[in-house]
């Protein structure tokens, strides 16, 4: 049973079928994880109530407002919105991944992880798209609202794993815009390789688990490639992914949200550094923090962490405030902006 439609609408089991990685009633990773360690519940009741770790910031995120956009074929350019939501800018085309515009990420606006910063512009702001890709069906990654709007507001398609386009479909979305891709498999668009690749991770909006699929995704163009992460635990087969579809110019790797209680579905940030390295990216732009409090570290301990083992293994990084365009061949900086909120 599903009481909110924000939940979505289960898939058929019969059209997930055609994957090896379902067993008819879910999917499951190829290298195994657990969720939740056994006996972390009663642990982990006692951080969240006791903890004192600074889970917001002293003062308002900076967030840039967009105002123009980079159509230059031979160009790569993103522009980081908050949380794991980008849009990408690659050979004169525009990619936007997991797009959340709504203030909580759960399935009611009146409970659940409030947002720490507004985002940098409205979704009627956006220029056309090409593609619109989701990795995976959780709350702060697949949004009602969001999806709703972008369905009345563009004409891209939606590129989902297995299951998710169920999601989709019971919010109106026409079934002739929704691309449902497992593990390796492909699809073009606009001159534009989408490969879905593999994560380590889980999905669920309601009360069962697993019975859409996850994954990462590589974004191809003739001559600049991008690989995003989506929601992960470390695994193996990020070597496999960049030996087959490596190097990347742009790596989006997931370092937030972290906790020894789930250490398979959710990165630290040196695990992100050896994902990057992994994948054969060149930049590295880290995602999924500073917009959703999800765990039990500080706000901003990932981009410190991750900005540390960067610097000591030499990797190139670019940290840019929310809305604030990164362009490949000429990264901005890192600053260390958050530093003096934190």
């Amino acid at each position: 049973m599903r009481p909110l439609r924000s939940m979505g609408a289960r898939p058929d089991p019969a059209a997930m079928s055609r994957s090896t990685h379902f067993d008819g009633q879910r999917f499951h990773n190829s290298t195994p994880s657990s969720v939740m360690p056994p006996d972390s519940a009663r642990k982990l009741f006692r951080e969240m109530v006791f903890g004192k770790e600074k889970r917001r910031p002293s003062s308002p995120i900076p967030v840039v407002t967009p105002t123009e956009w980079d159509t230059s074929p031979g160009r790569l350019s993103a522009i980081w919105l908050g949380h794991a939501s980008t849009l990408i800018e690659i050979e004169g085309r525009r990619v936007l991944l997991d797009p959340v515009w709504s203030l909580r990420c759960s399935p009611t606006q009146l409970a659940g992880p409030k947002r720490l910063h507004p985002m940098p512009l409205a979704l009627g702001e956006l220029p056309q798209l090409d593609a619109i890709v989701i990795s995976h069906d959780h709350y702060d990654h697949l949004d009602m609202a969001t999806v709703v709007a972008l369905a009345r507001l563009q004409s891209a398609p939606f590129l989902v794993p297995l299951g998710v386009g169920a999601h989709l479909r019971h919010w109106g979305v026409a079934g002739e815009r929704i691309v449902e891709l497992d593990w390796d498999e492909e699809h073009a668009v606009g001159g534009l390789r989408f490969v879905a690749t593999e994560a380590r991770h889980f999905s669920g909006r309601g009360f069962t688990r697993n019975e859409t699929l996850w994954g990462s995704w590589v974004i191809a163009g003739a001559r600049r490639r991008v690989f995003y992460t989506g929601d992960t635990g470390y695994f193996p087969g990020f070597a496999e992914i960049g030996a087959q579809h490596g190097p990347f110019d742009l790596t989006l790797v997931q370092i937030g949200a972290y906790s020894p209680y789930w250490p398979d579905i959710h990165m630290t940030p040196d695990e992100a550094i050896a994902t990057h390295v992994d994948v054969r990216g060149g930049l590295l732009l880290p995602v999924h923090w500073a917009t959703f409090n999800l765990a039990l570290h500080a706000w901003s301990e990932p981009v410190d962490r991750i900005w540390a083992a960067a610097q000591e293994q030499g990797i190139d990084l670019v940290v840019p405030r929310p809305g604030e365009r990164l362009r490949a061949d000429d990264p901005i900086p890192v600053d260390g902006w958050w530093q003096a909120i934190a």
